[in-house]
């Protein structure tokens, strides 16, 4: 019960990360990747679609 608890906050925190790093990108880093500012979010969670 305790490892399925961390492993929800280590995967949260991974995910978090990577919103951030995507953020510090400008827009012409994020269009040569295929991703819009405004879905990053749902990018970094589902993967782009």
């Amino acid at each position: 019960m305790f490892r399925r608890f961390a492993n929800r906050i280590n995967s949260f925190r991974t995910v978090r990360n990577h919103i951030r790093e995507l953020q510090m990108m400008d827009d012409r880093e994020l269009a040569d990747i295929g991703v819009e500012r405004a879905s990053i979010s749902r990018a970094v969670r589902y993967g782009r679609r």
